[in-house]
């Protein structure tokens, strides 16, 4: 398996622990269960990050005080930088900097 591929196996994981985390915040994204079973990990979080509105599901995980287990915290993170382009990773801070994500850090 390449760097690469392998970066990937590890960004799919870590959408799968955003799902279980605000499943146990009793928040039930089923929808983005479907979106990560069907296309993967990064295929989902490539189609998230395509819609210029912010999604309910992360303004669920806003109102749960949860944005640090969103795909777009995940996608700002320095190890998974390389599977995205400069526009998504972009996308990603902007969604987050209007929730305030970034104040008081």
């Amino acid at each position: 398996m390449n760097d690469m591929s392998e970066l990937e196996n590890q960004f799919h994981h870590a959408m799968i622990g955003v799902y279980e985390n605000a499943r146990e915040h009793e928040y039930y994204a089923t929808y983005f269960k479907e979106m990560v079973d069907r296309y993967g990990g990064l295929g989902a979080a490539k189609r998230l990050l395509a819609k210029p509105e912010i999604q309910d599901g992360l303004m669920k995980l806003w109102e749960l005080h949860q944005l640090d287990q969103s795909i777009e915290a995940l996608v700002i993170q320095e190890r998974f930088r390389p599977l995205f382009t400069e526009a998504e990773i972009a996308e990603a801070h902007r969604r987050l900097e209007e929730l305030g994500y970034f104040q008081g850090k």
